[in-house]
């Protein structure tokens, strides 16, 4: 449950007041008239119709330049209102499109920042790789921001933003050719022990590897649109880019060419699930946009995004089916 604020001219109060009517909004009231003209209109709506009366109002007020449309927080509200468990049930997502739009697009946006975590994640990772030290692996992929592009990605193509999937894969790329190049350096400046547990376990690759990639894209999806970002964590642990990326540098980097096949395939898999899964997931989930133009964009792109990925999907299962009795563990 949250307020929607609405703030535009006085004459659009009654267009305000018919939106509320026609969703069922009870809760409404209206603030003083502003010495520019314009008037405050709140309203208390319930999580399973925020997007529908968002789009409504944007639709509506699309056209007025001082109109804006606020989406307020509530940490509790007093009485408990009812609530209908059907319309509940029929919503495919708790999390306003807006809501999703402003938190996955900060994982997409390459600063300092993006890069300086890349940076600091891969120098842990490697010493953890290294040192064969589980703990500090797991560390280093909890801070790793190297999963948002990549949902940032699947995001916009749901929605058809041109502007925000080359960002995302610019931002990915940078950040993946940093960890990539500085592993690399490490691994040519330092003994490598291929006993170590954790390098051994980014160099195998197999049909559970696939299926594991494939349920964290989908959790990371389903973790964001219902709302739970702390989910996220261990999405971050089960399914981390950075540790093969890592893997794949180290192990070029000291001329083990065989294990930086295996790293590199497990992160060619990783990042091919990852989107997949991501991309199926928002769309049963019912993230789309809200204009039917920007729907029939969103439906082209859609298509030719999930047959890129299960293309490249079905490639790489093949690859693992050929390399396995040429490279048996």
């Amino acid at each position: 449950m949250k307020i929607i604020e609405i703030i535009a001219d006085t004459g659009h109060t009654d267009t305000i007041s018919g939106i509320a009517s026609q969703y069922e909004i009870g809760d409404i009231w209206y603030g003083p008239e502003n010495p520019d003209g314009r008037v405050a209109v709140s309203m208390l709506v319930a999580d399973e119709k925020l997007q529908t009366v968002l789009d409504a109002a944007q639709s509506a007020l699309g056209g007025a330049e001082n109109a804006r449309i606020l989406l307020l927080p509530v940490e509790a509200s007093l009485p408990k209102p009812k609530v209908d468990e059907e319309e509940v049930k029929r919503a495919a997502i708790t999390v306003t499109r807006e809501e999703l739009y402003d938190r996955i697009a900060k994982g997409a946006q390459l600063d300092s920042n993006y890069m300086l975590l890349v940076f600091l994640s891969t120098i842990v990772v490697a010493i953890g790789l290294i040192e064969d030290n589980v703990a500090v692996v797991v560390g280093a992929m909890v801070i790793a921001p190297l999963l948002g592009p990549n949902i940032s990605l699947a995001f916009a193509t749901a929605l058809a933003d041109t502007e925000l999937m080359w960002e995302s894969l610019k931002t990915n790329l940078a950040g993946m050719t940093l960890a990539f190049s500085l592993s690399m350096v490490l691994g040519y400046l330092f003994q490598l022990d291929l006993n170590s547990h954790e390098i051994m376990m980014r160099t195998q690759v197999n049909l559970e590897t696939v299926a594991l990639a494939l349920a964290s894209g989908a959790a990371a999806v389903l973790s964001l649109t219902t709302g739970l970002p702390s989910v996220l964590v261990g999405v971050m642990v089960a399914v981390a880019l950075l540790p093969p990326t890592a893997t794949l540098g180290l192990m070029l980097g000291a001329q083990n060419y065989y294990l930086a096949a295996g790293a590199g395939l497990l992160l060619a898999v990783n990042i091919v699930c990852i989107n997949l899964s991501a991309k199926v997931a928002f769309l049963v989930r019912g993230v789309k946009p809200r204009t039917w133009i920007e729907k029939r964009k969103a439906r082209q792109s859609m298509v030719l995004y999930i047959a890129i990925w299960l293309v490249s999907l079905a490639f790489l299962i093949a690859v693992i089916y050929w390399r396995a009795p040429l490279f048996p563990e």
